[in-house]
């Protein structure tokens, strides 16, 4: 296919996510705040995105698909069924669904539009609100390679972005986007640790975040194995050891691998 260009966009279920991609949007600039037209069930967030961002908003699904040539459907898995059965007739011309419901996969998406439509798939996670997010990407079975990219770019200025096999997507729900609470207890975990030991509340949340943000960079920057920087940290006979001892006895690393194992089991079930 020749390359293909966004000129309208509607994103339906403008909640936090969606209105992250309005944003996105608009940093990017290919597509003007008079070109994009977003929808929710009440009016009043409508109202205030409208204020601040210049776009169009509108409570009716149906209206905003009918004026875009591109469609992210950004509502809760469990409203994926009813929202395409409302918008399907809307579909056609070449007009591209991109979907970010967990759980809906494209086979499940294309049953409810008309055939041939192009499909994209892609699971974010929340530090996408902040530009810090992971996105797996994938296309389906009308997808051209040229939806899957005008995709991926959309969701790069919102993080890192990977495109994969529909196969691996609810693995990467379990971990890239279940991951993030797994973290927080993490660290929220850490800071009781540094007030058991007399820190302030404040910095030793802070500490805690830092350091696993500090980590976390580490492995990205450096594509050393997070075992190996462990390592680097572990000097002989010093405290990092004594640590480590507490966590394997505790059973953390276990208790991870288990945590991302359901979340993915749970992820396969989220739509019916």
């Amino acid at each position: 296919m020749s390359e293909y260009a966004i000129e309208r966009v509607a994103v339906i279920g403008a909640g936090k996510m969606g209105t992250t991609l309005v944003h996105a949007f608009l940093q990017d600039g290919d597509v003007g705040p008079e070109n994009i037209i977003a929808t929710r069930r009440k009016e009043e967030p409508l109202s205030r995105l409208a204020a601040a961002e210049g776009v169009q908003t509108t409570t009716d699904n149906r209206e905003a698909a009918a004026a875009a040539d591109m469609i992210l459907l950004c509502v809760k898995p469990q409203g994926v069924s009813e929202v395409l059965e409302e918008i399907a007739g809307e579909f056609g011309g070449g007009k591209v669904l991109v979907s970010i419901a967990a759980g809906a996969t494209t086979a499940m998406l294309e049953e409810s539009l008309p055939e041939g439509t192009p499909v994209v798939r892609a699971m974010p996670n929340t530090p996408s609100l902040i530009g810090q997010g992971m996105t797996a990407i994938c296309g389906g079975r009308w997808a051209e390679p040229d939806h899957v990219e005008v995709t991926r770019k959309i969701f790069a200025g919102m993080g890192r972005t990977v495109v994969l096999d529909e196969s691996y997507f609810n693995a990467v729900t379990g971990l890239a986007a279940s991951g993030p609470a797994f973290v927080y207890i993490i660290i929220e975990s850490l800071a009781e640790g540094g007030v058991k030991v007399g820190l302030p509340r404040h910095i030793a949340t802070e500490c805690a975040a830092q350091a696993c943000l500090g980590a976390a960079s580490m492995v990205l920057e450096t594509q050393s194995a997070p075992a190996l920087l462990k390592d680097d940290v572990t000097t002989p006979a010093g405290c990092t050891m004594d640590g480590i001892l507490k966590l394997e006895e505790g059973g953390l690393r276990v208790t991870l691998i288990k945590a991302v194992v359901e979340a993915t089991k749970r992820a396969g079930e989220l739509v019916e």
